[in-house]
């Protein structure tokens, strides 16, 4: 080892990069490494991904990573994008098919399909209500095609510690298990009646254990030494909760990558029919639960009208729209996989309204920075709704670096938002639980520091009517679903 510091090699899998950066024993952050990883829609609503391909965009941004810092990497983690399904052959290992992605809703139909003692169970034991975007109605369809292949499934935490340990680990991390309206929160165990509702056999998932179980070693992983423990495995949203040090409820996070988790801890799993589910954040000595709603378009929905305007990607368009006040009472409802939380309203589609002939480029970039810190305002209201008094809201992800997106942010929600100082915050909140799991006494608490933090700049008449004018839009695509 010589005078090589110890690191932990945290692998961060996104659905439209995957990144890997090594944390010392303090938090600091020695290395990163980033690579693409493609998306597909082959219809419409489907979204697809390759898996071979998400495997090595990972082994790409390890070999960067590690090619940056002269470290002795001590422990591997992993957080991931949540929902998507892969599934490959127990022999061989090799992919059956494309991931199905976590925004893809080929399944909403079939979804609308089950009856109401299947949603009234589902929400019981797992918390969740019934949707297109978790994963069991696309393992179902996974099964149906694969055509009684003898297969694996999982989640990307699956896949990716299949993998990592060589294939010898077929593992679920319990918060991603959460995600998957199969399994049981309350008996932290796959849920026999959720699995024969949604046909999904027992033997075809992964063992779940806790977020700092034991998912194995490395084996056969260019670039890493066999033997490496692989310490800790987060969803990336939790991971970002973790990260960010939410864990007391009324600490909110809100992560902004294509889509958007809105997220809470909560004191106890209250599986209450609301807009806003909860989720199983993670299990550690004891689980903590948190109230989530996820938008399924706000990234995604800033590359689209970035491309659809022919700017030059999502820094073009936010230039743009800080080059007008307002949007010129233009409104974009970015339904282009329909509504996720609070508003479930599938069958959406996207509508810009309110344009004129004086209605300029600089206009609809500015409503679609409104539309994403609006939704997440949707989700504030929502959660707020339940009981619960969101005092902060701390930011990350890509675009909370825009100062004009967390403006407006702060201006529509009426409350501080702090962005976080490092941008890999994901990432670092594994790699602190992976420290913790090695026995370390970690405490990043500087390392949380806000690097900005926005304050409101309008006034309560101001911010009322501009969330009443959003609300109509969005009640006016919904009745447009719904054939009103």
């Amino acid at each position: 080892m010589g005078d090589k510091r110890a690191a932990v090699l945290a692998i961060d899998q996104g659905t439209t990069n995957s990144k890997a950066i090594l944390v010392d024993e303090d938090g600091a952050v020695l290395a990163t490494g980033s690579a693409p990883v493609g998306l597909t829609t082959p219809r419409p609503g489907w979204a697809e991904q390759d898996a071979g391909e998400l495997w090595s965009s990972v082994l790409s941004a390890v070999h960067h990573c590690l090619g940056a810092a002269d470290a002795h990497v001590v422990a591997v983690a992993v957080t991931n994008q949540r929902e998507s399904v892969v599934g490959w052959r127990r022999d061989t290992g090799h992919p059956l098919g494309p991931i199905i992605g976590w925004q893809d809703i080929r399944t909403a139909a079939w979804c609308e399909t089950l009856p109401a003692a299947t949603r009234d169970l589902a929400r019981e034991r797992t918390g969740l209500q019934v949707d297109a975007m978790y994963s069991a109605p696309k393992i179902r369809w996974l099964l149906e095609e694969s055509g009684g292949a003898d297969l694996l499934v999982g989640t990307v935490d699956s896949w990716l510690v299949w993998k990592l340990t060589g294939g010898r680990r077929h593992l679920a991390e319990a918060g991603n298990a959460s995600r998957t309206l199969l399994y049981d929160v309350i008996d932290h165990d796959w849920s026999p009646a959720l699995l024969d509702a949604f046909g999904v056999p027992r033997g075809v998932l992964p063992d779940v254990v806790p977020s700092n179980g034991d998912f194995g070693t490395t084996s056969g992983v260019p670039g890493l030494r066999d033997g490496l423990p692989v310490t800790a495995v987060l969803a990336d949203s939790h991971a970002a909760l973790y990260g960010q040090g939410c864990t007391r409820t009324g600490m909110a996070k809100a992560t902004y990558g294509t889509g958007t988790s809105v997220m809470t801890p909560v004191e106890k799993f209250d599986p209450a029919h609301t807009a806003v589910p909860v989720t199983l954040a993670w299990m550690t000595d004891r689980p903590l639960f948190a109230r989530e709603g996820n938008i399924v378009s706000s990234g995604a929905a800033l590359a689209w009208t970035a491309s659809t305007l022919g700017l030059d990607g999502v820094g073009e368009l936010v230039a743009a729209a800080a080059t007008v006040p307002g949007s010129g009472g233009v409104t974009l409802v970015p339904a282009f996989s329909g509504l996720g939380a609070p508003h479930w309203e599938r069958n959406a589609r996207a509508a810009f309204t309110g344009m004129t002939s004086g209605t300029t480029r600089a206009h609809l970039a500015r409503a679609a920075v409104d539309a994403v810190a609006h939704q997440v305002c949707d989700l504030a209201e929502a959660i707020e709704a339940t009981g619960i008094t969101l005092r902060l809201l701390r930011a990350d992800g890509g675009a909370s670096a825009s100062g004009l997106l967390m403006q407006t942010q702060a201006d529509l929600l009426g409350r501080p938002v702090e962005v976080a100082g490092v941008a890999e915050i994901s990432a670092l909140g594994v790699a602190e639980l992976a420290w913790k799991s090695l026995g370390s006494p970690t405490d990043w608490a500087a390392r949380r520091t806000p690097a900005r933090v926005f304050e409101p700049e309008v006034d309560d008449a101001a911010r009322a009517q501009r969330r009443t004018d959003w609300a109509a839009e969005v009640a006016a695509v919904r009745a447009r679903a719904r054939g009103q």
